[in-house]
């Protein structure tokens, strides 16, 4: 080539990450030496492992689904795919925002709030689950802390719901400690043919007793991805 022809320039595009498409697994949301963050297909496999280890003890079933009924050699398979499935489905008409809770850089539970219709209601609920080497700590009541204040400070949430069993008083005591009111006592399904006492809790503003703190990475583009309105 002649030294004095003309080169083209090229423009490298920029590289494209999972984060980039799907932002929840860009968001960070940090207090101290906890972080909430989305899960990837690698946290699924250690989230798998503690769940085997144990949620809670065997005659106890905290959740609406009994999904820790499950045989343990399942339990891995069933968590991906109820995380793929939430994935797969979220949309600013419905989405479920579960986030991994670490502590000290290690992975602990999970931290969750859902919703339908959030652009016109502006609710949630939050749910979560600590392996039961953790709980006892005080991780419970600062994750909680740290979902509610991530979604009345950068979601522009207006009331956040949670409920319990009322036969589960660790997890009613966190939702009192952070605020959250008594909202009413439902009888539910729950394994097989048994009925439990299912307590309504309702947090606002107003009522809300914050931890220390959050630092937040990632929360325009999540906004985004919910269909919110951009901030000025």
């Amino acid at each position: 080539m002649d030294g004095g022809a003309a080169v083209v320039g090229c423009q490298t595009a920029a590289m494209v990450t999972i984060s980039d498409i799907y932002s929840v697994l860009g968001l960070r949301i940090r207090e101290g030496d906890l972080e909430l963050r989305g899960l990837t297909d690698d946290d699924l496999v250690l989230l798998g492992e503690l769940a085997q280890r144990g949620v809670h003890a065997p005659e106890q079933m905290p959740f609406y689904h009994p999904w820790t009924d499950a045989p343990v050699a399942e339990i891995p398979l069933g968590m991906a795919q109820y995380h793929w499935s939430q994935r797969a489905s979220f949309s600013p008409a419905r989405w479920s925002l579960d986030l991994g809770v670490w502590v000290g850089g290690e992975l602990v539970g999970t931290q969750g709030f859902g919703t339908h219709d959030y652009l016109v209601t502006r609710t949630g609920e939050t749910g979560s689950w600590l392996g039961i080497g953790h709980q006892g700590r005080g991780i419970g009541t600062r994750m909680r802390q740290a979902i509610c204040a991530f979604a009345f400070d950068h979601l522009d949430a207006v009331e956040i719901t949670s409920g319990a069993f009322l036969d589960n008083p660790a997890s009613i005591a966190v939702s009192h400690k952070v605020g959250y009111v008594d909202n009413g006592i439902t009888r539910k399904k729950r394994r097989g043919e048994e009925v439990a006492e299912h307590l309504a809790l309702r947090l606002t503003r107003e009522t809300f007793v914050r931890g220390e703190p959050i630092e937040v990475e990632g929360a325009a583009p999540l906004r985004r991805l919910m269909g919110l309105p951009e901030r000025g």
